[in-house]
């Protein structure tokens, strides 16, 4: 790692830093070191430490703004990258939306808003950021990415970067094709409609408030720990199960929500792992129905 290290900050490849703890870059406030962590700003130098790590043969992961991430107590092996500054931009152009992977899809909807564009009020409670939501399909109220997807452009784990369309995202629910070929995204064009602002603003207000009186908003989460099975939610299996307030550690199954996680302190990921598996297994006991995690886990167990 330390001859790694030294090409890393040799190449022109941002920020780079050794043994970074990750608990500092997730919203559960959770995770050991990373053995690496580089902050590109711009897409050349993400290619180019995409392409290093190719040619050196180490393993990397993408971190974004950590929102649906649980990331492991003894941290994450090889390299992690998250895109830095230079990714955090947004444009309109007509209905047309165009957006680093960094920036923030609770403020993209919001502007979107502004704009007098509709299409993106379900994104208004969706943590993440662009590149995420992208990564993810994310969704909410009855709608998802996929929906108002046009473009983004994807540096590949062979470093060459494509531009790619709806079609070949492979989007289904809560995934696209980059769950099974590694990719990071760079920026997403995203295709609006021309909306009324009041009406816009006031769906978003009404989205708001539903939130703020159901989920732990306040608190160190992850959003969802569950993807919603078939025609039910997870949550109302999970409380019927009855382990709303269940804790392990600091981690504990919220009264609010029965769906999030909240680290009430000092939670571990094992704590929350520990929850994990005893919901999954309580309710297949119950209800015969097997829960999916929404969330991802990285690192090393």
């Amino acid at each position: 790692m330390e001859q790694l290290l030294a090409e890393l900050q040799q190449i022109d490849s941002g920020n780079v830093r050794s043994g970074e703890p990750l608990s500092g870059y997730t919203t559960w406030k959770i995770g050991g070191p990373a053995d690496i962590l580089v902050i590109p700003q711009n897409k050349e130098q993400l290619v180019s430490v995409v392409r290093l790590l190719r040619k050196q043969g180490v393993p990397w992961t993408n971190l974004g703004r950590g929102s649906n991430l649980l990331v492991s107590d003894k941290g994450i092996r090889g390299v992690v990258i998250q895109p830095g500054e230079g990714f955090d931009y947004a444009r309109f152009d007509g209905t047309l939306v165009h957006a680093g992977a960094a920036y923030s899809f609770i403020k993209l909807s919001v502007m979107a808003g502004k704009e007098g564009l509709t299409g993106l009020e379900f994104a208004g409670g969706i943590p993440g950021s662009v590149g995420g939501a992208v990564y993810m399909n994310a969704g909410a109220h009855g709608s998802d990415v996929s929906r108002i997807f046009k473009s983004a452009d994807i540096v590949l784990e062979t470093g060459e970067l494509v531009r790619c369309d709806s079609g070949q995202m492979g989007f289904s629910y809560r995934h696209s094709f980059l769950h099974e070929q590694p990719g990071i995204v760079v920026n997403a064009t995203f295709e609006l409609g021309r909306g009324d602002r009041r009406e816009i603003a006031s769906t978003m207000s009404a989205y708001k408030e539903r939130r703020l009186r159901t989920q732990p908003l306040k608190s160190a989460t992850a959003g969802s720990v569950f993807r919603n099975p078939p025609n039910d939610f997870a949550a109302r299996l999970i409380e019927e199960a009855g382990l709303k307030g269940m804790r392990s550690g600091d981690a504990e199954v919220s009264t609010q929500h029965a769906n999030f996680i909240v680290n009430t302190g000092q939670a571990k990921a094992e704590d929350v792992l520990t929850l994990m598996t005893t919901i999954r297994s309580t309710v297949k006991d119950r209800f015969g129905v097997d829960l999916v995690p929404e969330v991802l886990v990285v690192g090393e167990r």
